[in-house]
């Protein structure tokens, strides 16, 4: 049955309708997708500069199109992914429910951050790819597109093992930053409809019975939950690109394990300027963006008679 409910056109119609919203919300925030990149593994070339002199140094150095390296691999991420997540989400909450009866808050924690864990594990390759095109600087090309760099990291990295490097520290922050985010925005929705129900509700458009917040407090609470979710897993973000990058960079040896990364990045940097790098960026890139998904989510769950 919720396979059958999975393969419903209004499902697709939906799952499509996010995918195209994700591609024009990446590419629009691409350039701050790169520069952030390139802060956090510190590229020799960039290194000295702080975040708004590195977004006009690129296009000065690479063109305006340099802040877009590595889009053409999150555009085809971006679908599989949302599909992924938002699915495995309500699935994983219907599990834990019926089998362990657990609900609320918890249940709402749980299925969060097993459903990040699902759609980041399935579609890793691809981030991995984006990651390594987004790091080269012009006239230092290692790969010359997408199926290059898969066609080099398989047979010079071990293989299909290869496209997992930097797992473990994505895995570990995943749980915190998708389990915070649903766990905070359901928290708020449940707090504010409990607390204010006439002045942040209204009734849903499919059951009139259930009350849903209104679009200007979902955006609001979406962006709360993101911006939390973000600040607590963000050094598991910095570890990440760093293990991603591996042989490209010049101490990639001193990055080989999560903790020995951590360890690297804390000792030769610190915290502001090493395992927080760039989180400014990512305030101004997932706020919003996380902001429009749940947004989306609770709308559609509306269209599709969910509630």
């Amino acid at each position: 049955a919720d396979l059958k409910n999975f393969f419903h056109p209004l499902t697709f119609l939906f799952l499509s309708w996010k995918g195209v919203a994700g591609c024009c919300a990446k590419t629009t925030t691409a350039p701050l997708d790169r520069v952030k990149i390139l802060l956090q593994a510190h590229n020799h070339h960039y290194k000295h500069l702080g975040v708004f002199s590195t977004l006009c140094a690129v296009p000065k150095k690479e063109g305006y199109l340099g802040l877009y390296k590595g889009n053409g691999a999150m555009m085809i991420r971006i679908f599989p992914y949302g599909a992924i997540q938002f699915m495995a989400f309500d699935q994983y909450k219907k599990v834990i429910k019926k089998q362990f009866g657990i609900s609320g808050h918890v249940h709402r924690l749980m299925a969060g951050s097993m459903a990040g864990i699902t759609a980041v594990i399935c579609t890793y390759p691809l981030d991995m790819v984006r990651v390594r095109l987004a790091f080269q600087v012009k006239g230092e090309h290692k790969y010359m597109g997408i199926i290059h760099a898969f066609k080099m990291i398989y047979t010079k990295e071990g293989g299909f093992s290869g496209f997992y490097r930097g797992l473990m520290p994505t895995v570990v922050g995943m749980a915190p930053y998708a389990g915070f985010s649903f766990f905070t925005f359901g928290t708020l929705k449940s707090i504010g409809l409990a607390q204010a129900p006439n002045l942040l509700g209204r009734p849903s458009l499919d059951n009139p019975d259930v009350l849903v917040l209104k679009t200007h407090v979902n955006l609001l609470c979406g962006g709360i939950a993101g911006a939390i979710a973000q600040t607590i897993s963000y050094p598991l973000d910095v570890t990440r690109r760093r293990m991603q990058l591996g042989a490209i960079l010049p101490d990639s040896e001193k990055c080989l394990t999560m903790v020995q990364t951590l360890k690297y990045v804390y000792q030769q940097h610190g915290i502001r300027r090493g395992l927080y790098r760039g989180l400014s960026l990512n305030y101004i890139r997932c706020i919003p963006s996380q902001a429009v998904a749940f947004t989306t989510y609770e709308l559609m769950k509306q269209f599709l008679h969910l509630n």
